[in-house]
């Protein structure tokens, strides 16, 4: 393969893995804002008396539920959305290397390219 169609190649995937890690960090954001808005959520259960009445929307319909299971509930989503945004800076973090990696690679490929056509001095 020519250094042209190998550089084409290699800025393909490099636009490829910006695309991916741009969805990658958006998918991040959108966790974040779940989790202050579960932490808002546990805050407020916090200040709650124990026989305080709950209720979650289930569609159009308010649902009693009990203060228990509704602090589990918030519980367990935090522990579970602060899991996946371990999970996502991983992705996040391999994604940057790759990205480096890519970029690298084309510029050395156009380093390459530019001392081949400057003229012998």
């Amino acid at each position: 393969m020519s250094d042209s169609q190998n550089l084409r190649a290699l800025s393909d995937e490099y636009e490829k893995l910006q695309g991916d890690l741009s969805e990658t960090v958006q998918a991040r954001q959108k966790l974040e804002s779940q989790y202050t808005e579960n932490q808002g959520v546990q805050k407020e259960f916090a200040g709650l008396e124990d026989d305080a009445k709950i209720y979650k929307l289930v569609g159009p319909v308010l649902l009693k539920q009990d203060t228990v299971e509704a602090k589990s509930t918030v519980d367990s989503r935090l522990q579970y959305i602060d899991g996946e945004i371990k999970r996502v800076e991983v992705n996040i973090n391999a994604l940057q290397k790759l990205c480096s990696e890519k970029r690298d690679q084309i510029m050395r490929i156009q380093s390459q390219q530019q001392q081949q056509q400057a003229p012998p001095a």
